[in-house]
């Protein structure tokens, strides 16, 4: 599988052991965590190739139909209850493409996290939860998980016990903590391994965040 996302890519070191894919939040690109990663310091387990791709741009309805990156349409504010599922498979099979970029590029599958914010958080779970080998790790940070009712039925075996990290803001107005609290709870219920954190911050990122993040890559890619 090819993917046709363009995408920024940093390297730790030459020859990359393992891969992180970093997927954005709506309207922004991949420049907007280039800085994040940056911030982390995983020397302790060889070379890292970090990659955030560009999602493709789309009209959102929420937004009175502007074209904007997005890895989906938003709907409306109820957005649980009319999710744009053919938007989440159609970048299903871009995010595949990713993964299967970096497996061809010689990193295996249990040394690929897939990580991503809002959006690109719930395009994690969407994605990693039904890829069809063991992934290193999902990393979802102030989203959730789409098509929820689904999820249990569409999992692959392969990712029945990959480990999760998630993390959101108890003051989101975007995503509500109880909907990030409900996806926690349905994800512990299939039998995942939730590594979930809480932290005073709005929709947003916060350096508690990051530092508890690297800790969690630290031990997943040792």
């Amino acid at each position: 599988m090819t993917t046709n996302l363009q995408s920024i890519e940093t390297e730790t070191a030459p020859n990359p052991t393992a891969s992180v894919i970093i997927l954005h939040g709506l309207g922004a690109d991949g420049n907007d965590f280039v800085p994040v990663a940056g911030e982390l310091d995983l020397r302790a387990i060889g070379p890292v190739r970090f990659v955030f791709p560009h999602a493709p741009t789309r009209p959102v309805t929420i937004n009175g139909g502007y074209v904007m990156r997005a890895w989906y349409d938003i709907l409306g504010l109820d957005s649980q209850q009319r999710e744009d599922e053919a938007g989440l498979r159609e970048s299903q099979s871009l995010v595949e493409g990713l993964i299967a970029r970096e497996k061809a590029r010689g990193v295996a599958a249990r040394r690929i996290v897939l990580a991503g914010f809002s959006q690109g958080g719930a395009m994690t779970l969407m994605t990693g939860l039904r890829h069809d080998e063991r992934l290193a790790g999902l990393v979802g940070l102030s989203g959730y998980l789409p098509l929820a009712a689904k999820a249990e039925a569409e999992r692959h075996a392969a990712n029945r016990d990959v480990p999760i990290f998630l993390a959101h803001g108890t003051q989101d107005p975007i995503i509500p903590i109880a909907r990030a609290r409900a996806s926690r709870d349905a994800l512990v219920a299939m039998g995942h391994a939730v590594d979930w954190h809480e932290y005073a911050m709005p929709h947003s990122v916060c350096a508690e965040e990051i530092a508890d993040l690297e800790r969690w890559l630290l031990d997943r890619l040792r």
